[in-house]
């Protein structure tokens, strides 16, 4: 329907709602265009907070709003960047809310090779500029990982090409992630195939690499183009795990290989750089075991022949035990001696303390000890008499002062403490006296111990001259006449020889000096 049949408005012309009048606009301008494909540089772009996007493309006359909503902005080749050529494609429609039409987007090519390398050169600078480039943040490719994980497309002769070089060099477990490699798709897989490696647990029922390849064959920029986005970089920059890039061939360059532990020029130096030669390994090791051979060998060697002569400049072992042998031998030889020497001396001395110990010194100890006993036995009944007596005293000084009942009940009390006292204060005296009678019998079996009785009871004799006793030879010549006491009685001698020369004696009776 035409909204003005003429150029000129009549009083009868019909009146229109402003929603009927944005409605008809919007409808003409999608039947008078529909999709439609438009070159321009991306201006300001927003991301609203419900996942749709709003951005512009304009030239250097007009702009065209563009949007793009939350379930069409993973369908697209490249996310909308200012500054950036591109080619949209999508379809023209209007808004009536602002009165201003716009092309709804669901898909942006990047317009020609120079604008692709412009805004790769953007990328990178904001990257290096924030450090994803730096060397100390790169992590060290492990020397054999056990298992390798790789990021590529399960068909064509890069997957063939990695697994033939890890088996020639050296076989290791490799676990394959499948992947889109080039298209729109090719960003957001690799990113995923990166954070789910290192989402792996270590010692898992799928284990967790020790390393990651992502691989690819050559191509154009467009085709490599999934592996310069922003997307892709930081995954694998934020990779826990090590990370070599082996992405086109030696001349193709994409973002990953800046940010990668380690950048290989083809996938087949990829898998050179993860493993190496099992061959040259084990020949590395052999020499290694040869050396070490060799090394001990000498080392022995050497120490032998050190050995050898330290044990030349030693002296013989029958020149370092000889002397102390004769030592020996002569201690051995004195030590009868010397006891014997000893145990006269110590017999000597015995006899010289214990002379003063005598019987009669001793039981008169006793007597005095007994008769302490029995005066303090008398002073302590008597003590123990007036005590109680005392107790009675006041007990009956106080008895005359309180109540018949009471004074029973008092009476019978106090008689019970009374004998409670006095049969404590007997118990003592009976141990204190006890205790004096037993250190008296081990004073007595002291004294007896100590005397000379026991002595003569074990063989030995006593020799006196009148009250002196004879302690040596010399003392008995210069006596007169000697008493020899033996345990069952005395028996008296003669004089010495210096006296006057007695008659004859018979032959059993013969001198005790006669040498």
């Amino acid at each position: 329907m035409d909204l003005l049949d003429d150029d000129t408005a009549t009083p009868n012309a019909p009146e229109f709602t402003v929603s009927e009048i944005s409605g008809a606009v919007k409808k003409t301008l999608e039947q008078a265009f529909g999709r439609v494909r438009v070159r321009g540089e991306i201006g300001r772009v927003m991301k609203a907070g419900s996942g749709h996007m709003y951005y512009d493309l304009k030239d250097d006359r007009n702009v065209i709003s563009c949007n793009t909503w939350k379930g069409q902005v993973a369908g697209l080749g490249v996310l909308p960047e200012e500054g950036l050529e591109v080619i949209v494609t999508g379809k023209v429609s209007s808004f009536g809310g602002q009165s201003r039409y716009n092309i709804n987007v669901d898909s942006i090519e990047v317009a020609g090779e120079g604008a692709l390398m412009a805004l790769l050169e953007k990328r990178k600078k904001a990257m290096q500029a924030e450090g994803l480039f730096a060397e100390e943040r790169k992590k060290p490719i492990p020397y054999l990982p056990e298992i390798i994980g790789v990021v590529t497309s399960p068909q064509g002769a890069v997957i063939r090409d990695i697994l033939h070089r890890l088996r020639d060099r050296f076989p290791r477990k490799v676990l394959i992630w499948p992947v889109a490699v080039q298209g729109k798709d090719c960003a957001p897989q690799v990113t995923n195939a990166i954070n789910g490696f290192n989402a792996l647990t270590p010692g898992g029922a799928l284990p967790r690499p020790d390393l990651i390849i992502v691989a690819r064959g050559g191509g154009s920029l467009e085709d490599l183009w999934g592996f310069n986005e922003e997307s892709v970089a930081r995954a694998v920059a934020a990779s826990d795990i090590p990370l070599i890039s082996a992405v086109g061939h030696e001349t193709d360059t994409t973002l990953i290989d800046f940010v990668s532990d380690y950048r290989a020029p083809t996938p087949t130096a990829a898998a050179e750089k993860a493993v190496p030669v099992r061959l040259d390994l084990m020949a590395t090791l052999d020499s290694y075991d040869s050396r070490l051979t060799r090394a001990l060998s000498s080392n022995v060697a050497r120490r032998k022949e050190r050995l050898r002569d330290l044990s030349r400049a030693l002296p013989k072992k029958t020149d370092l035990t000889d002397r102390a042998n004769q030592r020996l031998d002569t201690a051995v030889m004195r030590l009868p001696t010397a006891l014997t020497s000893a145990i006269q001396v110590k017999r000597v001395q015995l006899e010289r303390k214990a002379a003063p110990l005598r019987p009669s010194i001793l039981a008169q100890k006793t007597n005095q000890m007994a008769a302490r006993l029995e005066r303090a036995e008398g002073l302590l009944g008597r003590a123990l008499n007036t005590r109680a007596d005392q107790a009675r005293a006041r007990l009956n000084q106080t008895t005359s002062r309180l109540r018949p009942a009471q004074l029973s009940r008092d009476i019978r009390q106090s008689n019970d403490r009374l004998d409670r006292a006095n049969h404590a204060l007997a118990s003592a005296a009976t141990r204190q006296t006890r205790a004096w009678k037993d250190n008296l019998s081990r004073l007595d079996r002291l004294r007896e111990t100590l005397g000379y009785q026991a002595t003569l009871e074990r063989g030995y004799a006593v020799v006196r001259a009148g009250e002196t006793l004879v302690t040596s030879k010399a003392q008995a010549k210069e006596a007169g006449a000697l008493e020899i006491q033996f345990k069952d009685g005395r028996f008296k001698m003669g004089g010495s020889s210096k006296a006057k020369k007695a008659p004859a004696k018979p032959a059993e009776q013969s001198s005790l000096f006669d040498d």
